[in-house]
């Protein structure tokens, strides 16, 4: 079976294996439309339509692959299939020692990152969905996620401040906010080009970064003691966002000996 190479939706390990936070808030948010009927163990159209036939040709023959390959499956032996070919969706799974043997719970427990090295990540939301933000997470063993934006709120699902909490929190990554290293709303309008940004940088250097060093040092204390934390913020490209420069800063700190990454 070929796969699409762009998915409408992405996943991360949870309690019973891969899970897409974004799915499941669309699929409550059908049931809220009734155009779902929630069932517990299964969701039913409640239109009297058969989608399978309006589906493009392709479309329609995954789906028929699909049920002909997994439709037989129970849900334990959907799971255990998983987890044997694919371990790291298995890392948090809260079944995965009752339902694997000794040999392949071992691979699950040998897929969980696990670096010992000291790193500061920088990472922005910016092109990509909640998921693949998180398993970059994941993979790179982040134990604390640091916000640096001044307004923790976002128009894209799952990164307001309460919202990131909670999904962070669920996969037992710490969130923090500092606003007080963020840049104001005011402050990042007319960025036009990549000579505007460099000019709020310099300001931002000179005004923010100069006057907050208590933040810093708590931030930096933060590397120290779990050794692999995130500051994060919105742009994907590490030129146009304030984060670069606060690390930057916080490697200036004569205590600093560690290395610095953007994923």
């Amino acid at each position: 079976m070929q796969h699409k190479q762009n998915p409408e939706y992405d996943f991360v390990p949870y309690k019973y294996g891969c899970f897409s936070f974004s799915a499941n808030a669309d699929l409550n948010a059908l049931c809220k439309k009734d155009l779902l009927e929630d069932l517990d163990s299964l969701y039913r159209i409640t239109e009297d339509i058969d989608y399978l036939n309006v589906l493009k040709p392709l479309d329609k023959k995954r789906m028929l692959e699909l049920k002909e390959t997994y439709g037989m499956m129970s849900n334990n032996s959907l799971m255990k299939h998983t987890y044997i070919n694919y371990p790291l969706w298995a890392i948090k799974s809260i079944v995965a020692k009752k339902i694997l043997d000794e040999k392949f719970y071992q691979r699950v427990l040998n897929a969980i990152p696990n670096n010992d090295k000291t790193i500061l990540y920088t990472i922005g939301y910016e092109g990509i969905s909640l998921e693949e933000y998180l398993i970059r997470l994941i993979k790179n063993d982040v134990k604390i996620l640091v916000d640096v934006r001044r307004n923790p709120l976002s128009m894209k699902y799952g990164f307001s401040k309460t919202s990131l909490s909670k999904f962070c929190n669920a996969l037992d990554i710490e969130y923090v906010h500092f606003p007080e290293v963020g840049i104001e709303s005011e402050d990042r309008q007319e960025l036009n080009t990549q000579e505007d940004y460099n000019k709020l940088f310099e300001k931002y250097k000179q005004n923010n970064l100069t006057k907050t060093i208590d933040i810093q040092n708590k931030i930096l204390n933060l590397l120290i003691e779990k050794k692999r934390i995130a500051l994060t913020c919105f742009e994907a490209d590490i030129c146009q966002c304030h984060r670069t420069h606060l690390a930057e800063a916080l490697s200036l700190n004569p205590i600093f000996s560690y290395e610095v990454k953007h994923i």
